[in-house]
């Protein structure tokens, strides 16, 4: 009976189609589905519901429906020609070509199917260039950003894809262009901090090596206004600012490596109206009171970046002359706050000390004598000015200041104690009621304290004050200060105090079966002190920090060798490797001068003093920005250090902190990396890629990531008779995820320096391409896109190479790669796959028609 009913509902459906009363047939349909379990007529009923979606345009639903059809019966040509129309309508092109495609194997003389497999053979190509093509990807977000009635999340996903788009040549030219620079001035207008730093970072993508662009973003965005978007609280956005400022310096003044040649080098002939533009404002910026902290360490930061030369063999000090004339006394302004004192700008733990930095930087640059003797009289004279009887403030500052040059170059700061009334007013102000007063004071004495003839002049008219100000005081910043000023022949037993705090003696190994035989023979047996557990010693570490023991010790280091002997230093060099001990402490260290401090101590004093003093340094180098921790020509002087814990006579976490400094100065520049390579430290990092402990082969491998840079590491790479390139292949294979990310970088850069490594890689091992396939398949991103970059640099190397490739599985990996659609996370993936189709296309291996 249900199957007769069906029958006729599928008459009347038909019926109704003919009519073309598709909603009435749908219906028909639908109701004679309920009705039978036949498989053939339901196909038919499924494929005649489809036919009705069609003519409706309910393309998704008559898709649904011939799907159906196609399960029930998959040679039913009707219905895979219906999906095939249906799915056509949805854009989804390539799926529509295979069930035409079937449809022609089914029936190869039907000319309908034969004219839409070309129609869609074409509009699937054209659909792959405007998929590839930039254009059409900035102008999609732009549609959604100029949108207004376009939902919040949209428009914040367009702004992070403009992001990605600014960084590419073509996408950043692109938005260019199309009058992008105004738009992302809107999204700076919105004061949303998402989209206004989305806007920042799409200006530097779009500024980075393009000095014609820089120069007009420049100047329509206007340098008061970026220098008011770093002045912010706010950390990330400072930052985002100070880097699209960082890029633009760089491309105006050819630090990015470009070439500018041209037109555009026709049209910008001289940049520096808009340099001395900028170094005006960033000095504006030291002094102002509504700049914050965070922005005022971005500016000297930029400041002590591209100021003072990069390299003292170049003649033109010019920017270094222009600074000490017009923003010496500004910067002299910063060193000289005091954070106590109401008065005091924004400041951050870190400001004074990049202040001093930079002072230091500025004199270092300096060419010659009536250089020095202009940028000291600049320093006198603010000093002297700062004088005044009526107001402490004032003095209080003019003694900070000193303080501050003593910690930049020393030198002058030493010739500035000489000026008159300098050492008594220190003397002076640790007799004053305040505690700021005494801090300054004390803090001036200790820096003052480390030549002997000042240590003399302070014995004989300080000491009985700073007794009586560590008796009193309750500040212990202020008692630890005048503890080691107090007696030029005290270093030793301060030094020996803060070893015992600090427990960094060495410590002997109990064996528990002479301990058992000691206590069974009934000697004494040493116990440990419950205040020497570790808790305790963590609590009297961060006590010490935070009274401000690293200025201490900083000045210690400096002491004449007649009052700092070399037992002393190795004291102090225990001290600090204890206080570097914690990760979060060793920003504070770096802000206080401890990694300055610590270079002499690597180089001078007795063998395990140096050890400790080196293994300290490499602890800071490890996590810190070289910039700060060691400013100027001193970060050269890290790496000897450091090197010398590459032996087996070290232990393994020397060995692995040493491994992670030389990684993160590697990074720097390609003059340390070239240090580095002199100081003959290849073999020994090549050494630790081979090690069975994953965490030192892991740091090896980054490090080697970083050398491959420079170019004579490279040449040792490409000499014949070595497994070097063999051993970072195999490593691209490993099981650890840190391994491969490192290895996969080495062969990345390896590969796109030099094609002779390109084939080479293809003969060192015979699972080179199994490797390759693996790295390009990874489930981490940042391995797949290096795996993609050295597959791209493979193909890009000859055609035979590129043949061979072509004809394994690397094909369809970089197929289902390239066709993804690229979200921000997947971007430079996705990217990266389909340059290697378009090189493929460009050999003619491959045609876009999937």
């Amino acid at each position: 009976m249900a199957e007769a009913e069906a029958a006729r509902l599928k008459e009347e459906g038909n019926q109704h189609f003919q009519l073309q009363d598709y909603k009435a047939a749908t219906k028909s349909y639908s109701q004679a589905l309920k009705l039978t379990k036949d498989k053939a007529l339901l196909a038919t009923l499924y494929r005649n519901r489809a036919a009705c979606g069609l003519k409706m345009e309910s393309y998704a639903q008559a898709a649904s429906d011939a799907s159906k059809a196609i399960d029930i019966n998959s040679s039913d040509i009707k219905a895979l020609y219906r999906r095939c129309q249906a799915l056509e309508h949805l854009g989804k092109l390539d799926q529509a070509f295979k069930d035409v495609q079937r449809c022609a194997t089914l029936e190869p003389r039907n000319q309908n199917f034969q004219e839409t497999l070309r129609r869609l053979n074409t509009s699937i190509q054209e659909k792959l260039r405007v998929q590839f093509s930039t254009d059409s990807r900035v102008q999609t977000m732009f549609e959604i950003l100029l949108d207004p009635d376009s939902d919040t999340d949209k428009r914040e996903k367009a702004a992070s894809n403009l992001v990605v788009l600014g960084r590419e040549e073509a996408g950043a030219e692109r938005i260019f262009q199309n009058n992008g620079v105004a738009l992302l001035l809107q999204l700076l207008d919105t004061k949303r901090p998402e989209l206004v730093l989305a806007a920042v970072w799409t200006l530097s993508g779009m500024c980075n090596g393009h000095r014609a662009r820089a120069t007009a973003i420049l100047h329509a965005v206007h340098i008061d206004r970026i220098c008011s978007l770093m002045a912010v609280e706010n950390e990330e956005m400072s930052l985002a600012v100070c880097n699209l400022l960082q890029t633009i310096i760089d491309a105006l003044t050819g630090e990015d490596k470009q070439d500018h040649r041209g037109q555009e080098e026709a049209l910008l002939l001289d940049t520096k109206k808009d340099l001395k533009q900028i170094t005006n404002h960033l000095l504006d910026m030291l002094v102002n009171k509504k700049v914050s902290g965070q922005g005022r360490d971005q500016a000297l930061n930029l400041l002590n970046k591209n100021v003072p030369r990069k390299d003292l063999a170049i003649q033109d000090n010019s920017r270094t002359i222009y600074v000490v004339d017009n923003g010496l006394r500004k910067i002299l302004k910063v060193v000289g706050q005091v954070p106590e004192l109401p008065s005091c700008l924004p400041l951050t733990d870190n400001s004074r000390m990049l202040a001093s930095i930079l002072i230091n930087k500025l004199y270092d640059d300096l060419r010659c004598d009536p250089e020095r003797d202009h940028f000291r009289k600049i320093c006198e004279e603010y000093i002297t000015n700062k004088f005044d009887p009526q107001d402490m403030d004032k003095n209080v500052n003019a003694i900070q200041t000193v303080s501050g040059i003593l910690q930049g170059p020393f030198d002058l700061g030493n010739q500035l104690l000489g000026m008159k009334g300098v050492m008594e007013m220190m003397v002076a102000l640790c007799g004053s009621e305040r505690e700021a007063d005494q801090l300054v004071a004390v803090e001036a004495l200790i820096h003052a304290s480390t030549k002997l003839s000042r240590a003399t002049f302070i014995i004989t008219n300080g000491v009985s004050l700073l007794k009586q100000i560590y008796k009193t005081t309750k500040n212990e910043k202020i008692k630890i200060r005048t503890l080691v000023t107090s007696d030029k022949t005290i270093l030793y037993s301060v030094a020996t105090t803060l070893v015992n705090c600090t427990n960094s003696y060495d410590v002997k190994e109990v064996i528990p079966e002479l301990v058992q035989l000691a206590k069974f023979s009934k000697q004494h047996v040493p116990e440990e002190h419950p205040k020497d557990k570790k808790d305790f010693i963590d609590m009297r570490v961060k006590r010490l920090l935070k009274a401000g023991v690293i200025s201490a010790l900083a000045c210690m280091v400096k002491a004449d060798s007649a009052i700092l002997t070399d037992q002393t230093k190795e004291l102090l060099a225990r001290v600090f490797l204890a206080l570097c001990d914690n990760p979060k402490d060793r920003g504070t260290i770096v802000a206080q001068g401890g990694g300055k401090a610590l270079i002499p101590l690597a180089s001078e004093g007795t063998d395990v003093g140096k050890v400790k003093a080196a293994h300290a340094l490499a602890k800071i180098a490890a996590v810190s920005n070289p910039d700060i921790a060691f400013p100027g020509e001193r970060v050269y002087e890290v790496v000897r250090p450091l090197v010398s814990l590459l032996d087996t006579q070290r232990d393994g976490l020397q060995n692995y902190e040493a491994l992670l400094g030389l990684t993160n100065l590697s990074g720097r520049s390609d003059k340390l990396r070239q240090k580095i390579f002199k100081e003959r430290a290849l073999p020994d990092i090549e050494n630790y890629m081979f090690e069975n402990h994953d965490q030192l082969r892991q740091a090896a491998t980054e490090c080697m990531c970083n050398m491959v840079v420079n170019k004579e590491v490279q040449e040792r790479f490409l000499a014949d008779g070595n497994d070097r390139l063999k051993l970072v292949v195999l490593l691209c294979g490993e099981d650890d995820d840190k391994v491969q990310n490192a290895a996969a970088g080495a062969l990345a850069m390896l590969t796109a320096a030099h094609k002779k490594l390109c084939l080479k890689m293809t003969q060192v091992t015979p699972q080179w391409l199994e490797i390759l396939q693996r790295l390009c398949l990874h489930d981490r991103l940042s391995v797949q896109h290096r795996g993609l970059v050295i597959a791209y640099n493979l193909l890009a190397a000859n055609a035979e190479l590129a043949k061979k490739l072509v004809e394994s599985e690397l094909l369809e990996i970089l197929t289902v790669v390239g066709k993804q659609e690229p979200d921000e996370k997947k971007a430079a993936v996705v990217q990266t796959a389909r340059e290697c189709l378009i090189k493929c296309m460009d050999y003619g291996f491959i045609k876009p028609v999937s």
